[in-house]
């Protein structure tokens, strides 16, 4: 397998150029041959959590480049409206909307504005849903998907596809999905759809698989039937959560596909349709692993993120009119490359000191521990499974004396291998944007950037686009002389009804259908309820305005 070892564009402070990290250079280039403004398809993959020292690591760990070297071409500034460290829901709404927010919210304008830089009148408006760059994909008639290794209402996601005031609104999320018209849907959060006691069935009553197959999808929840399908409709679940670690997989859930895998699928469907595509890609797992200062997870999944890049860009490369964006959301877990071990000893010490311990895990922490027995019996064993080999006696007795296993085990690796962890949360550095073909972004950019750069590539506005799609509908339905009135009947699914003279029109919320006198219609973009108040498209207006 031969990949590009050429830097693209600028080298950021602090980083070092690939040629300096032991692997040489190559005289291929990943340069498309046309580089005009516009793009006919769009794929912007996102690694969730991944500071540039867990690409190194994983860079290192590999023993060759990543398919993301060959296409560095500057940074991405992450900041929210208020925290110079951002939450995933305000960084998929900062990518996705081209709007900073606030922490926890999807898909919406900020109630607080703090950073400096952001514009305060974001907060004139707080909670407003705001269009994507998804939305303003289909309304250019292109096909869409989402791809995700979480459940595809987590917040990254959630933010190229749904509005809601809480990420942890996982019905809101899953069902404004339902009803958004993508093409292609592939990832976890099959709970999410169906009815239950698990903590993320649906309240409401409503087994949205059906409507899924109702639309005409190929709903399918395992990696064979996923690569059987020749539908131009897909729609796969294939966890009731999150899916496995890629580097878990093999032992623990083979029937569930890659990231590439899904990645692959998803550009031979979308690219079925003549007026090209938009896609959406994340690698979730890297920040849940951060979380856990867990470096062998860290480094699984951005391998698995990174063959879904390579994926992403053999296609560009073949098809020349395909600008595909790769970035991280946000660092997490402060990773260092050298701990307090090497304080001394770091000039002469080798890179296999720092990578040879992980090689040793056959087993994530996630994977190593649903291995422990109840009884806590077989602990050396797991700890042999993540890497904790032939312990010292030190090792061992922190070991079998340990109350919280997953944290013993990663702070003996992390010794180990000298590496350092600065905190369990998210981090705020800038990071390493990645592009290629038409229209690419390059430099150093902030997040709301790539959104902007998403839709012009695509030949849309977002600001206009969201000035179609989510107006007051109190105040616009008021405009044309109707009565609007909330029927909260089913408290779980709250409908908006407009009356005018002898006219009523009903929007569901969360759902894409207008009903005007019995008679249901689609519509271009969902009904959001955001901070008491109905968002609508002006497409709905005018056709309770019109009567049909």
């Amino acid at each position: 397998m031969k990949l590009s070892k050429k830097v693209m564009g600028i080298t950021l402070a602090g980083s070092l150029a690939i040629g300096s990290l032991g692997f040489g250079s190559s005289d291929e280039k990943v340069e498309a041959k046309k580089d005009p403004q516009q793009a006919k398809n769009v794929i912007v993959l996102v690694m969730d959590g991944v500071s540039s020292s867990t690409t190194t690591l994983a860079r290192w760990y590999k023993g060759e480049p990543l398919a993301m070297d060959g296409i560095l071409t500057g940074g991405v500034r992450t900041y929210s409206a208020e925290s110079a460290i951002t939450d995933s829901a305000p960084a998929g709404t900062a990518l996705a909307t081209g709007n900073k927010s606030n922490d926890k919210l999807v898909g919406v304008l900020p109630e607080t504005v703090t950073s400096p830089g952001v514009d305060p009148s974001l907060a004139d408006n707080p909670l407003k849903p705001v269009a994507n760059v998804l939305e303003g994909a289909k309304t250019s008639k292109k096909a869409t998907g989402i791809i995700s290794t979480s459940e595809i209402q987590h917040a990254t996601p959630a933010g190229f596809s749904a509005h809601a005031t809480h990420r942890s609104q996982y019905d809101n999320i899953a069902e404004q999905q339902v009803y958004q018209g993508m093409d292609v849907v592939l990832g976890g959060g099959k709970d999410s759809f169906t009815t239950g006691s698990a903590k993320n069935n649906r309240k409401d009553g409503e087994d949205l698989t059906k409507v899924i197959e109702s639309k005409d999808y190929d709903f399918v929840d395992t990696r064979d039937e996923l690569l059987k399908s020749k539908s131009s409709k897909l729609w796969g679940a294939f966890a009731p959560a999150e899916l496995a670690y890629d580097l878990d997989r093999p032992q623990t859930k083979p029937n569930e596909p890659t990231l590439a895998e899904m990645t692959k699928k998803g550009i031979s469907t979308l690219s079925k349709d003549k007026d090209g595509f938009f896609l959406f890609v994340e690698g979730s797992k890297p920040d849940w692993a951060a979380h856990a200062n867990d470096p062998v997870g860290m480094i699984s999944d951005v391998l698995a993120y990174d063959a879904a890049v390579k994926e992403a860009l053999d296609y560009a490369k073949k098809d020349k009119n395909t600008m595909v964006i790769a970035v991280s959301d946000h660092g997490n877990s402060g990773i260092s490359i050298g701990n307090q071990n090497t304080s001394k000893s770091y000039p002469s010490t080798p890179v296999s000191a720092y990578v040879d311990p992980l090689k040793k895990a056959e087993m994530t922490l996630e994977g190593a521990l649903k291995q422990l027995k109840p009884d806590k019996s077989n602990a050396l064993e797991v700890a042999a499974l993540y890497g904790i080999d032939h312990p010292s006696a030190e090792e061992r007795k922190a070991i079998e004396e340990s109350s919280d296993l997953g944290k013993t085990l990663v702070q003996l690796l992390a010794a180990r291998a000298n590496i350092g962890f600065t905190t369990g949360g998210h981090t705020g550095e800038d990071l390493f944007l990645y592009s290629y073909g038409p229209g690419k972004p390059e430099g150093l950019v902030q997040n709301t950037d790539i959104a902007h750069t998403v839709a012009g590539a695509l030949g849309f506005d977002l600001k206009k686009l969201d000035k179609q799609l989510f107006v007051d509908a109190e105040k616009a339905f008021k405009e044309i002389g109707a009565k609007v009135s909330i029927d909260s009947s089913d408290s779980q699914n709250p409908v908006l009804v407009v009356k005018k003279d002898k006219k009523e029109a009903k929007l569901p919320v969360n759902k894409n259908i207008v009903t005007v006198n019995g008679k249901d219609r689609e519509l271009n973009s969902v009904t959001v309820q955001s901070n008491g108040k109905f968002y609508v498209s002006k497409e709905a207006v005018e056709l309770v305005k019109k009567g049909r």
